[in-house]
């Protein structure tokens, strides 16, 4: 007999557990506190490791199809002089794709279009969580062989498990937006100031993602203040803040690692295992392979699932990762005009080819045997 997994979030990390768990034969049931299964529509960058994920998930020819391929990125100053800059069939031709751009509600629409036999529940907001068995505050039951926590920086599940996480502010806010500057762009990437960085992300109808990051202030900046704080900036930052369909503001925040992903039958996946900062683009990429190698050691016929070698296998690597992009945000965000100089200059002298090493850690992630 098949086994039963319960699923708790609906994001895209709980979306891709259950598409993985469902392919291997488990039972499913996904739990989604909100009324319906949706995400704000941001921008979103896969890099190739999670292709290959959504690839082995089965949804990654209806992702590149609905994506746009970067032809360029890298780093430049505010003035928009490029520092670094990769061109994306070389970062194909060394990974085997590119990275492909789209809004995020698009990838969670292929994912759930994907949960083909999962019994998704709404408005089923998880209240305890014990021996395999997740209680809503509505009164549901659900019990699984194995419980999977996927319900974000913020997860419930893993409060009560976890008592002792940590969530670590960064000190800095990020501004997220979509807008258009009257003709589409082809090259994104990021750009650093003194204290502030920003980036931009072509979309594939023509319009531009794009987020900028200042140190933590007092109080919420409104639009006119970001206004004014990015009106010296190289295009299109100035144009976009203009008038942007969308204004999103976030403070940064990260996970402090935990000593383990799994507690008894129990799994963290995405970011209520691992959260980190955006600065590698790596969160939703890390949340999909999660749910590959999450699949991969599950057998749906044995009744000890095999935790244990997930977070061997996921632990140390998103833990890494999680480290490598805390480093990456704390450098963007310089302040001194001495190390903003050195660190510009450095990244400007290095070769492509060594700065493209730099992402072989992140991207060289393949699929494992089930």
């Amino acid at each position: 007999m098949a086994g039963n997994a319960v699923v708790v979030g609906g994001g895209i990390a709980g979306l891709a557990a259950a598409v993985g768990l469902r392919r291997r034969g488990w039972q499913v049931t996904l739990l989604e506190r909100r009324p319906e299964l949706s995400e704000i529509g941001a921008g979103l960058t896969l890099w190739p490791n999670a292709l290959r994920a959504l690839d082995a998930l089965g949804v990654g020819p209806a992702i590149r199809g609905l994506g746009l391929v970067e032809s360029s990125f890298g780093v430049r100053n505010s003035t928009g002089r490029w520092l670094s800059r990769t061109d994306s069939a070389v970062m194909a031709k060394r990974f085997g794709d590119g990275i492909v751009v789209l809004e995020r509600p698009q990838l969670l629409a292929a994912l759930r279009d994907a949960c083909t036999g999962v019994d998704i529940r709404v408005n089923a907001e998880v209240d305890t969580v014990t021996d395999g068995t997740v209680t809503t505050s509505e009164g549901g039951h659900f019990t699984g062989d194995v419980v999977i926590g996927a319900d974000g920086l913020w997860s419930t599940v893993r409060r009560k498990l976890w008592p002792d996480s940590t969530i670590r502010p960064t000190g800095v806010l990020a501004a997220r937006l979509i807008g258009t500057v009257g003709h589409p762009i082809s090259d994104g990437g990021e750009t650093w100031g003194r204290g502030d960085y920003a980036g931009v992300v072509p979309l594939p109808d023509g319009r531009i993602y794009a987020y900028l990051v200042v140190p933590v202030e007092q109080s919420e900046p409104d639009l006119p203040w970001w206004q004014r704080r990015f009106a010296d900036w190289h295009f299109p930052l100035p144009q976009l803040l203009a008038d942007p369909e969308q204004l999103l503001l976030n403070e940064l925040f990260d996970l402090a690692p935990l000593p383990t992903l799994v507690h008894g039958n129990l799994a963290l996946v995405g970011d209520a295992g691992h959260a980190i900062t955006p600065n590698l683009g790596q969160g939703a990429c890390q949340a999909l392979e999660d749910a590959v190698e999450l699949a991969a050691c599950l057998n749906p016929n044995d009744a000890t699932p095999r935790l244990n070698r997930y977070d061997e296998r996921r632990r140390p690597r998103v833990h890494l990762l999680a480290k490598r992009s805390r480093a990456a945000g704390v450098a963007a965000a310089w302040r001194g005009r001495l190390p903003v100089l050195a660190r510009n200059t450095l990244v400007s002298v290095l070769p492509d080819s060594m700065l493209l090493r730099n992402f072989d850690a992140a991207v060289n992630w393949r699929p494992p045997t089930a």
